[in-house]
């Protein structure tokens, strides 16, 4: 089986292929640049110097959400035009559990934060096991306080991952009051478009799937848009 990866969630960009449960490319950036210039040419780029043709995927992985609202919707439209151009289906990947499998220590407590800006930060709690993460907090957008008393709660060693630890890294040790804390290394601290390709394919033997057209981002809170416009409307 050849997967598809494409996680534009945050800052990185990140795009990958499996073939048969291998990594066969990994093409990240982590820039300035917008995922709309940079998406597409990554594909395009990274499968030519596999020498996979597109259309010898059987499916595409996309990060579902939550994260940047740009981020994810210029995520979506790209898998979704790719998979309806192919024929093949979508696999929506939590976010915060493909963060969460760049862990691979077994048994490990992972709290994955993404910066959702406001002092809130979009996070999870999981426990890596051999198949795939283990659910231990469903996916929230809270304050970091929130978040790193839950995360205490577990009464164990506790990863931080994800674009928010650069952010809230001081914040946690504060609030952990002792507590066991870690933080993953930058290499590995982002989003990878390898581990969304990996979840991806044990949600696909499983399963979860759904056609190009009904696949939609899960944005856990309004945009700030629609947040601004709702604040204008309440004073007028």
């Amino acid at each position: 089986m050849k997967i598809l990866g494409i996680d534009s969630s945050g800052l990185t960009a990140s795009v990958a292929v499996m073939s048969d449960g291998i990594l066969t490319g990994e093409y990240t950036i982590h820039n300035k640049k917008t995922h709309s210039q940079t998406l597409l040419p990554m594909i395009s780029d990274m499968l030519h110097m596999a020498e996979i043709k597109p259309e010898e995927l059987d499916c595409i992985a996309v990060s579902a959400g939550p994260g940047s609202f740009t981020g994810l919707r210029i995520g979506a439209s790209t898998a979704k035009g790719l998979a309806w151009t192919l024929g093949i289906p979508v696999v929506p990947v939590s976010s915060l559990m493909g963060l969460a499998a760049n862990v691979t220590q077994k048994g490990a407590v992972v709290c994955p934060i993404m910066d959702a800006r406001r002092n809130q930060v979009y996070f999870g709690i999981y426990r890596i096991t051999e198949d795939l993460p283990e659910i231990l907090q469903e996916p929230e957008a809270v304050s970091i306080e929130e978040a790193a008393a839950c995360a205490g709660r577990t009464g164990e060693e506790v990863i931080y991952i994800g674009d928010g630890v650069p952010v809230f890294e001081d914040r946690i040790r504060e609030l952990s009051q002792g507590g066991k804390v870690r933080f993953m290394e930058s290499v590995n601290c982002y989003q990878r478009g390898a581990s969304v390709a990996a979840v991806g394919s044990l949600l696909f033997e499983g399963g979860q799937y759904v056609e190009a057209g009904d696949f939609a981002p899960v944005y856990l809170r309004k945009s700030q848009a629609e947040r601004e416009r709702e604040e204008a409307e309440n004073l007028s």
